[in-house]
């Protein structure tokens, strides 16, 4: 299954255990374009740190009268369904949606091609793809790869298209999201990786050797 002929669902959020998910932004990548994005904000479901305020720009008197970010079952479920998510050090998106759904629906499993899957991962990694497959990075942290890799002008007209006006800003969820997309969409356009599928991506997104282990199937790159 090469990288292209699937939908990627390129998820950030903004939030904390605590406060709950406060902001989501999904974009989605088929054939390394992005065709659709969305975001939206959540009401806080716990106190919100005034530390984390001074980061994301949320605050839970803000975000009183919006719905709680448990509505969006069937958008999320839905996505499972048709194609693998995908973050930005993906653990953090993994636990603040498995907190609130500890499983999807039944969704096919995009590391084992035919099979099905009640986990809402494996997620593709761009926090661990990039470090592994382009060493010698030094931080990749999404902003500093993002500049790094000369997409800051790209973002920013994605970021016109798509983000809110007053949320056009790092740490700011759908802002991420793209940042994200459109690194994984360069790296993936890199003549070492055109060949990539979907199989190993999520292979490589995982450092555990064992969980790596158990995803291989075979030559799948």
């Amino acid at each position: 299954m090469h990288w292209a002929d699937i939908q990627i669902h390129f998820i950030d959020f903004e939030g904390s255990a605590a406060s709950g998910i406060l902001e989501l932004g999904v974009v989605t990548l088929l054939g390394g374009e992005i065709v659709t994005a969305h975001t939206r904000l959540c009401r806080a479901t716990g106190p919100v740190a005034a530390d984390d305020t001074k980061v994301h720009g949320l605050s839970a008197d803000g975000l009183a009268s919006q719905a709680y970010f448990a509505a969006e079952w069937e958008r999320f479920a839905g996505l499972r369904e048709t194609g693998p998510l995908a973050a930005h050090f993906a653990p953090v998106e993994n636990s603040l949606l498995r907190k609130v759904w500890p499983y999807p629906r039944q969704s096919p499993d995009f590391a084992r091609p035919g099979k099905l899957a009640n986990e809402w991962g494996p997620w593709i990694d761009t926090g661990r793809l990039y470090p592994q497959l382009l060493p010698r990075l030094g931080s990749v942290r999404l902003e500093d790869l993002v500049v790094r890799q000369g997409l800051q002008a790209e973002l920013e007209a994605a970021s016109r298209q798509h983000c809110p006006p007053e949320r056009r800003r790092y740490h700011a969820a759908l802002y991420d999201a793209l940042a994200g997309a459109l690194l994984l969409r360069a790296l993936l356009k890199r003549p070492e990786c055109a060949a990539a599928t979907i199989p190993w991506l999520l292979q490589m997104s995982t450092l555990d050797a064992d969980k790596r282990g158990a995803l291989q199937q075979g030559d799948l790159f």
